[in-house]
Order: C-alpha cells, then sequence, then structure tokens
C-alpha cells in the first residue's frame, strides 16, 4: 500500500515537470534498482544523430526539489533540494561538489549529506533558471565515484511586477464630428512577470478617467470614441486616463496607469458668418482708384484651412465701380475703387456681399448654409477740387511764319463742384522758358508771344495750368503740344561742297561732276529742284549745266579744250530753285580746276588745290596719306626719345661713400653781373681740377687793387668803445679765415648790439650835420665794382654836386 503511493506521488511529480519544463532535456523518473526502494534513480535522455535515444550509466541521486520560489522572505537559507548516491553508506567517505551557475555563492551544499541552500533572495525576472552541475568523488582519494551530471533549478515566478505602459503620456488626435466607435489609438503595457506561468502577466486595460467620451477594449487596449459628432467648438481637448491591471484583473492583482492627451481636430463644418448684416462707410470723391474703401470681417468657428473665405459681389448700383478681395492672412474683405468717385454724380452706392468657404466639406454641407451676406453701404464724401480739363491734352498746329499775336487754339477746364467756381488760365513757364505762347486768362485762348523757325525747333510742349478764383490753391495742368507747320522759306543749295578738275584735252559736252542739292524745307509732295546755268555767266560760258530731272545736274564742257597756262581755275555758278510756293532759288559756284591728262583722262599735272581733290577722291592716294602720316609719328617718336636721352645728365652723386656733394647750396649772393666767379659743379665734383691762377672768391683781390690802409678817426663819442672794435676785429679774423666763406663783396651780418652807431641817427633830417664829416675818397681803393660810388661820392666833384 505504502509503494502504491509512493509511485502514485512519483508519477504526479513526473507530469508536473513535463508541463513545467525548462525544454532543455527530457527528465525520466523510474525506481531504484536496490530492494527496498530506497534512492531514486536519475537517467539523462538524450539523441544521437540518427535519431536512436542514447542512455547513460544509471546513478542513484536523490532529487528532492527541482523549483524555486523567487522573492523569499524567510529568514534561514532556503531549502532547493538533496543530492544522494547509492554509493553512500553514510561513514563520511563520500564528499559532494557542486558546480555551474551561482555554485558556491548563491547556491551552496553541505558536502557530507548533499543538501542544496540558496542564500539569497532570487528575482526570476532577472535571471530565470540556473544550470549546476553536481558529482560525487571519494573524499581520501578525490576521484569521482561516478561521472558528473548536469541539472537545472528553475524560479517559480510570483506576481511581484506591476504592468507599465510604453508611454507615459500619450498624445493624439481625432477629428471632430467622428462617429460612434472611431478608434483613437491604442495603448500598450508590458508586464514583467512569466507570461507562462499563472495570470500574473495577463493584463486587462480599463478606462479611469475620460467617459463618457472615450471608451477602451480591455484586452487590447485600443481607445474609441463613445459618444458620436463630438464638436471642437465646443471641448476642444480631453484627458483620458487608463489602467492596465495583472491577473487578468482580479482583486489582488498589481495595476499601472498611463495620461493620454486627446485632441479634436478641426474639421470645416461651420459657414462663415458676417456680425452684421448692414455695413457703412465713407469715402472722399478725391480717393484714386485702386484704393481701398472698405474692409468686411466674417468670422469662422473653424481654423486654419477650414477658415478660409471667399468675398464676391453679387449685387451694385455702381456697376464696374468696385473690386472684392480677399485678405489671406487676416481672412478680410478688402472693397476697392476702379473707377474715380464723383460726389456731383452720385453720393452714395449700395453693395451686396456674400461669403463663404474656400474648402468646404460634403460631409456637413447638408447640416446648415455654406454662405452669408450682408450689405455695405459707401457714402461719398464732397471734395473741393481743382479744374477739370476737357481734354487729356491738346494738340494744337501753327505755320512757321505766323505772325506775333495770332491765336493758334484753345483750352477750357470747369470746376467740378456744385460752386462751380470760374477758371483762370496761365501758362507753366518751366515749360515754356523762350516765351514762346500765351493763353489768355479768362477763356483760354493761346495765341502766339514771337515768331517760328520750324527748322529750329518742330515741336514745342507747353503746360497750362487752370485754378479756381475763389481757390487758387487748386489747380490742374494740361500738355499742349503745338506742331510748327513748315513754309517755303529756305532756298536750295548743294549739298555738299564741290570741287573738280578738267582734262586739257577734254572734248566738249563731257561730264566732269554730278551735283545735287538739298532744303532746310519739308514739302507735302517731297522735294524737286531745277538747276541751270546762271545768266550773267551764259553768254561767254566754258560750261554748260544739264538737270537731270532726278534732283541732281551734270556740270559739261562746253569747248574741245582748255589750256592751263592761259587759266587754271574756273567757277562755275549754278542756279537752284525749289518747286514750291513760293518759289526759292540760290546761285552756287562749282570750282573747276585745269590739269593736264594722258589720253585716257589720267590726271599727270595740276596745280596744288587739284592735287589734293585727286588725292581725296583716290583711295590709294588716301592710303599713301596715312602711310606718311604714320612715317612722321615715327620719326618725332623717335626724335623724342633722342632728346629724352641727351637730358640726362651726370648725377651729382657719383659715389655713395662721398656724401659732400649731398648738399649743393646755392644762396651765394654774388658780386652781379660782373660776377664770372660763381660756385662751378664741376669744380666741386673733382677738386684736384682747380685751376691754381683762379682766384678765391672769399679773398679781396689785392693784385688788381692792392689796398690802401686808412685810418678811420671815429668821433669823440665812440673812441673810447673798446669792446665793440675787438669783437668788430674778432669777427673779422674769423671770416678772413675761413675756408668756406661767402664772396668778399658779401654782406657779413654780426649779431652785436653797442652801445650806439658811428653814423648815429640814419634820418635824412639828422645827415645834414655830419655830412661834411664822411670821407668816400677809399671807395676808388675797392676797385671797379664800386667805382660808379666812388665817383658819386668821393672827390671834389662829389663834394661839389652836393653843394649845387
Amino acid at each position: 500500500m505504502l509503494r502504491g503511493r509512493t509511485v502514485l506521488l512519483l508519477l504526479v511529480l513526473w507530469a508536473y515537470l513535463c508541463s513545467h519544463g525548462d525544454g532543455h532535456r527530457a527528465l525520466r523518473r523510474t525506481t531504484g534498482g536496490r530492494r527496498g526502494g530506497a534512492g531514486v534513480g536519475l537517467t539523462l535522455m538524450g539523441q544521437d544523430a540518427n535519431g536512436v535515444p542514447l542512455r547513460r550509466s544509471k546513478r542513484g541521486w536523490m532529487w528532492n526539489q527541482f523549483f524555486l520560489l523567487e522573492e523569499y522572505t524567510g529568514m534561514d537559507h532556503q531549502y532547493v533540494g538533496k543530492l544522494h548516491s547509492d554509493g553512500d553508506r553514510g561513514d563520511g567517505s563520500i564528499r559532494y561538489v557542486l558546480t555551474g551557475d551561482g555554485a558556491g555563492s548563491l547556491f551552496i551544499i553541505d558536502e557530507n549529506s548533499g543538501d542544496i541552500h540558496a542564500t539569497k533572495r532570487l528575482d526570476r525576472e532577472e535571471k530565470a533558471y540556473y544550470t549546476l552541475r553536481a558529482k560525487a568523488v571519494n573524499r581520501i582519494t578525490n576521484t569521482s565515484l561516478e561521472g558528473e551530471s548536469e541539472f537545472i533549478i528553475k524560479i517559480h515566478d510570483i506576481n511581484d511586477n506591476e504592468p507599465k505602459f510604453t508611454k507615459d503620456p500619450y498624445f493624439t488626435e481625432v477629428p471632430e464630428m467622428s462617429p460612434l466607435g472611431t478608434v483613437v489609438m491604442q495603448v500598450t503595457a508590458t508586464d514583467a512577470d512569466d507570461p507562462t506561468y499563472g495570470n500574473s502577466a495577463r493584463v486587462v486595460y480599463s478606462i479611469l478617467q475620460g467617459q463618457p467620451y472615450f471608451s477602451v477594449e480591455p484586452n487590447t487596449g485600443v481607445i474609441k470614441t463613445a459618444l458620436p459628432n463630438m464638436d471642437r467648438e465646443t471641448k476642444e481637448n480631453y484627458v483620458v486616463v487608463i489602467q492596465a491591471k495583472d491577473m487578468a484583473g482580479q482583486m489582488g492583482g498589481l495595476s499601472g496607469t498611463t495620461t493620454v492627451s486627446i485632441t479634436l481636430s478641426d474639421v470645416n463644418d461651420n459657414p462663415p458668418r458676417f456680425p452684421k448684416s448692414l455695413y457703412e462707410f465713407k469715402a472722399p470723391e478725391s480717393t484714386e482708384p485702386g484704393s481701398t474703401v472698405a474692409v468686411l470681417r466674417a468670422t469662422d468657428a473653424d481654423i486654419g484651412r477650414n477658415a478660409e473665405m471667399n468675398y464676391r459681389i453679387t449685387s451694385s448700383d455702381g456697376p464696374s465701380m468696385f473690386d472684392i478681395s480677399t485678405n489671406r492672412s487676416t481672412q478680410d474683405g478688402v472693397i476697392t475703387l476702379r473707377k474715380s468717385l464723383d460726389f456731383e454724380r452720385k453720393r452714395s452706392y449700395t453693395l451686396r456681399i456674400q461669403v463663404e468657404n474656400s474648402n468646404p466639406d460634403p460631409r456637413f454641407l447638408r447640416y446648415a448654409a455654406t454662405t452669408d451676406g450682408a450689405t455695405v453701404k459707401l457714402i461719398v464724401e464732397d471734395v473741393d477740387e481743382p479744374p477739370v480739363f476737357d481734354r487729356v491734352g491738346y494738340v494744337m498746329e501753327v505755320k512757321e511764319d505766323v505772325a506775333v499775336g495770332t491765336i493758334i487754339g484753345s483750352v477750357s477746364a470747369t470746376d467740378p463742384d456744385s460752386s462751380r467756381s470760374p477758371v483762370r488760365y496761365s501758362i507753366d513757364r518751366r515749360t515754356d522758358m523762350d516765351r514762346v505762347l500765351n493763353v489768355h486768362p479768362g477763356n483760354g485762348s493761346v495765341f502766339m508771344l514771337r515768331t517760328l523757325d520750324r527748322e529750329d525747333i518742330a515741336w514745342h510742349n507747353v503746360s497750362v495750368i487752370a485754378t479756381e478764383f475763389n481757390n487758387p490753391r487748386l489747380m490742374s495742368r494740361v500738355p499742349v503740344y503745338v506742331r510748327v507747320l513748315d513754309v517755303n522759306d529756305n532756298a536750295p543749295t548743294f549739298a555738299t561742297y564741290y570741287e573738280t578738275f578738267v582734262c586739257e584735252n577734254a572734248k566738249a559736252n563731257q561730264r566732269i561732276q554730278t551735283v545735287s542739292a538739298a532744303d532746310a524745307d519739308e514739302p507735302i509732295g517731297g522735294h524737286r529742284f531745277f538747276f541751270s546755268l546762271a545768266h550773267e555767266a551764259s553768254v561767254k560760258a566754258n560750261f554748260t549745266v544739264r538737270d537731270n530731272k532726278d534732283n541732281t545736274a551734270g556740270i559739261l564742257t562746253r569747248r574741245n579744250s582748255y589750256s592751263r597756262l592761259q587759266r587754271s581755275n574756273y567757277l562755275v555758278p549754278v542756279v537752284i530753285s525749289d518747286s514750291d510756293f513760293p518759289m526759292q532759288s540760290s546761285t552756287n559756284t562749282l570750282t573747276v580746276h585745269v590739269c593736264t591728262c594722258d589720253r585716257e583722262g589720267n590726271m599727270q599735272l595740276c596745280n596744288q588745290e587739284a592735287l589734293v581733290l585727286t588725292a581725296g577722291l583716290s583711295t590709294g592716294a588716301l592710303m599713301a596719306i596715312i602711310f606718311c602720316v604714320l612715317i612722321l609719328l615715327m620719326i618725332v617718336v623717335l626724335f623724342a626719345a633722342l632728346r629724352r636721352q641727351q637730358r640726362k645728365k651726370e648725377p651729382l652723386i657719383i659715389s655713395k661713400e662721398d656724401v659732400r656733394d649731398n648738399v649743393v647750396s646755392y644762396n651765394d649772393e654774388g658780386g652781379g653781373e660782373e660776377d664770372t666767379q660763381a660756385f662751378d659743379i664741376g669744380t666741386l665734383r673733382n677738386p684736384e681740377a682747380t685751376e691754381e691762377s683762379k682766384q678765391r672768391r672769399d679773398i679781396k683781390p689785392e693784385t688788381l687793387h692792392p689796398p690802401i690802409r686808412r685810418t678811420v678817426i671815429l668821433p669823440p663819442a665812440h673812441r673810447d668803445n673798446a669792446d665793440v672794435r675787438n669783437f668788430i676785429n674778432q669777427r673779422l679774423q674769423e671770416n678772413d679765415q675761413d675756408p668756406t666763406a661767402p664772396p668778399y663783396d658779401s654782406l657779413a651780418t654780426y649779431a652785436y648790439e653797442g652801445s650806439g652807431s658811428v653814423a648815429e641817427s640814419l634820418s635824412s633830417l639828422g645827415s645834414m650835420t655830419i655830412e661834411g664829416d664822411q670821407d668816400y675818397n677809399y671807395l676808388s681803393e675797392w676797385g671797379p665794382r664800386f667805382k660808379k660810388l666812388a665817383d658819386l661820392y668821393g672827390g671834389e666833384d662829389s663834394d661839389s654836386c652836393r653843394d649845387s
């Protein structure tokens, strides 16, 4: 009976292990081979490559526990199981050894009894199972009694982890007016517990906040709308709290929550509306076309693209007077003026404006009107306006020979205001600086101030100003274009200056030149010129004129030969007349040179004028002249280069080390016109080449005029001035011994102010008192340079001159 219960218990344990095994190995429990069934044998099963089951030798292990609960909270070590070998006789000769995951730290074994314990709390979420190896060895020889066997300790899960959502919070949108059951989003929560063991990881969702607007499916976490047609304009944002609970939502399960922020996105379910049905605006009549006269603003409960709207004018009592457009940044309706307003013609306008959605949603067209309308009344305000001309511009024509004071046209302007103020006219002189025209201030008649010349100016553009008598500041102006009509007042002339030659051996009726005419006038039918020989030249004419009937004429010879020796030049007077009325004519002269020609008519010898003329007409001669000009230019360039080369002089400083010549002084006073011994720059460059016979300019030439020493008798008042005498003698000695002293006849200045001048007063009033005491005879001893002074002041002649 006991043995049967044991077998039944083992079968139940085997079934449990098969349903909760780790899948790595198939374990089969069998009864031990020993009589009495004291032990349990463990057989490890496997397969070879051919699928044949493998068997290992049976070992006598006793397994008390293969599973271990996580999060053990006891004070003692948690008992795992017991290892026992059939060869263990209880005498302590066998020692049990445990190796593998956590052996010695997490799991310890009693080497004598084989009991295994866990030393720490284990967390299945960190490690779900541990693989260990056990063997029994002889304690003395340390040899294995049986081969090493591997077994697995699996951690049993407990519900120690609450569900956690993947996000917190969630943000999402759902269109407003969505139907019931519209999916908003799905939330997901995960549980770290073992999903294969019990309900610890089975999560159920529920909504804690957000009813009655939203709901959540318990098993999937899908959030849906719980009310139909939620309106964003009523409420836009919702906060929904979702709970996830494990243990399939049963009592005692763990739970986690998250927040879902749901925003209702806008749809175009609202039409635009005018706040008022009637608007009134005012605009002055001076408003320029294109200006804004009114701004309307309709409102739309929608936002963004759904709030965009269009305005249009459905009716107006002023056709084509106004336009309306939408300001896309503000969604305002802007009414602009297309034509000018006139208070005197119409004082108010009435418009009917309609507004509608730019992007209507067909789903909501049936719920409400999609457009709205309003009436706009525009009142025109009166403004004192300047006079208005009846035309935007005037064109007048006048002949160039018209008399001064002739009326050529008139302008007209009126006051558009109801007061009809009189208008005064005037010419804007800034546009008529030559004072060609004038206008009558009362009736606007335009008349001439001076005669005109079409050939000078064909058009005159002036501005006429109109001002009100009552308000001169209000003015307007209009352009007046005056066209000057042509009259035949210019005689035709040669189109250019003509000069030709005739050969001495010319034949009669031979053409030597073709001439044409030009006229400053412009007749309507075009020019028609007539050519003829002047009457005074037709008596003894040497040449004739033939009219070609195409505004040109040919100059022909009249006799067979001409003699260059008898007459070298002929002047042919040609009369040119036009065909306009009154007919104008002029006499023009053609110069003909007589030249010697060969038989073919080529010129060989002629006067200078004819040669120039021929050269001017010949291309080869023109090229020869150009070639000669180029040669002359080259000669001029070469000549300038040679002159520039000749102008190059030897530099003053020959050597960089010789710095004596760096400073050249030209401040010498010299001896006047007769001084021919100025500083010689060549001598400065080469001092050795200085002529020994050349006298120094700073030494008085004693050889020519030996000095005669004269004793100067000083006045008694100055005989005792020894300091002055010493000073002068000292300066004279220094100046005489100075090799760089200026010329001997130069002025030397001594900065010494004595007790008084020897000459005392220099005034002409006092000079007569000491005139006779002065002795100027020594001037004759100073050489020829002072001969003039000696003659004037020295000797008896000088005295006689002074006496006279």
